[in-house]
């Protein structure tokens, strides 16, 4: 028998998505805003992110001193994550506990306190954790190019923010964000797991159906324009490893090349997970790997796309060896990518990209708590028939879609090259 799926929009404009699943006793609820870094301004970059920390300091009913005390105690795994297009809080729990994660979802979506002290405290952890990211090659070197890459749209800074506007927000900056974005009609609420649709559904407008809507937030409509030539940029840190990262722009998840640019980022670098709670596959029979990793131009090598809203970009991460050069690397990428653009692929080739890139989505597909990722996740940037119909329009991707997208997209022209270079001198006032 099917599981059994539901979508309905309550009248304050809170969509709804149900999906019965009766392998385990477990539910898994999912509470998904549409806000992050993509709907910031500088001056507040980062203020998504803050404010689901904010989100764990307690409501009048839920004080964040019983929070993970209540969660834990019922059997249940709670946790939240903040990204460029949305924000999401999760509940998988027992069966029969489900009701405590839906009553507090409900109740910190409207009541959250921001109180002063905890924004302060807050404050500290958050910087805290933008400067152990300062310690990473990569985040420096990904920050840079990311930087580069969009000088309008707001996919320009990290997801943690500029450490200028986590030192300056104030309390009130926070408090009116979350008024703005965190209402029902911006939010979506996906529960899988073992259920009756109609008890589960008539619960959720109990506690839910009575929060007013807000106002639609403004979005912001700042499109990239194109590039006019290849950018590149040099980073220099403390470290051992150079580090180099093409990034080429890549189109929204709703564009119909997605589907055949999926299937050659499998091909050229192993498949990308879309589940951020997957894990991955091995990318040892890529065409990259044979050409960077196994000639011993590079120690590593991995390439990466996300589903998002608007255009983003497709990275290319190599880890270069003391006795190679950067240059070395980009001359073996950019001749793998040439020969993908003026050399059909082959039908067999073309079949094993495909099948890798179909069991990477089923593995992150299966359990309960991925079936509810799923459902809001694709609400966030198209809507549940696209993961219904991925393993098909995959299926569908030609050898002929695969070349075009190689020479549509991956141009040197239009293309980012960071590198990193470690620098391990004494800095004068140390």
């Amino acid at each position: 028998m099917p599981d059994k799926f539901t979508k309905k929009t309550l009248s304050n404009g809170l969509t709804v998505m149900l999906k019965e699943i009766h392998t385990a006793p477990l539910i898994s609820s999912w509470l998904w805003y549409r806000v992050g870094s993509r709907n910031e301004v500088p001056g507040k970059t980062g203020v998504s992110h803050w404010v689901e920390h904010m989100q764990f300091k307690g409501t009048p009913d839920f004080p964040s001193n019983v929070l993970d005390k209540a969660i834990s105690r019922e059997g249940g795994v709670w946790n939240a994550f903040t990204y460029l297009d949305f924000t999401t809080y999760y509940e998988t729990m027992p069966a029969d506990k489900i009701d405590l994660a839906l009553r507090l979802e409900a109740d910190r979506m409207a009541n959250s306190l921001f109180d002063p002290e905890e924004v302060a405290s807050e404050r500290t952890v958050v910087i805290s954790e933008r400067e152990g990211n300062e310690n990473s090659p990569m985040f420096k070197l990904s920050e840079a190019t990311q930087a580069a890459a969009f000088r309008v749209h707001a996919y320009h800074h990290k997801v943690i923010g500029d450490m200028a506007d986590l030192e300056n927000m104030t309390r009130d900056d926070l408090y009116e964000h979350y008024k703005s974005y965190y209402a029902p009609n911006n939010a979506v609420m996906a529960v899988a797991g073992d259920f009756e649709t109609e008890k589960m559904l008539e619960r959720i407008k109990e506690l839910f159906g009575e929060i007013p809507a807000a106002p639609s937030p403004r979005q912001q409509s700042r499109p990239e324009p194109e590039a006019s030539g290849e950018l590149r940029l040099t980073v220099e840190g403390r470290g051992e490893t150079t580090f180099v990262q093409a990034c080429y722009h890549f189109p929204a998840a709703s564009d119909p090349d997605f589907f055949p640019l999926t299937v050659l980022d499998s091909l050229l670098a192993g498949a990308s997970n879309l589940n951020m709670f997957g894990g991955g596959i091995s990318n040892k029979t890529s065409r990259l790997y044979r050409a960077l990793v196994e000639t011993e131009l590079t120690v590593g090598m991995s390439g990466g796309a996300q589903a998002t809203i608007d255009p983003y970009l497709y990275n290319i991460v190599m880890v270069i060896p003391p006795e190679r050069t950067p240059e070395e690397a980009l001359t073996a990428l950019d001749a793998e990518i040439l020969r993908v653009q003026e050399e059909k692929v082959s039908e067999a080739e073309v079949s094993r990209a495909v099948k890798q890139a179909r069991a990477l989505f089923a593995y992150g597909s299966e359990s309960i708590t991925n079936q509810a990722f799923w459902m809001g996740y694709t609400e966030m940037f198209a809507d549940y028939d696209w993961f219904l119909t991925y393993l098909d329009k995959l299926a569908a991707v030609t050898p002929e879609d695969v070349q075009r997208v190689a020479q549509k997209y991956l141009q040197k022209k239009s293309r980012v090259v960071g590198t990193y270079l470690p620098v391990n001198e004494e800095m004068p006032n140390e």
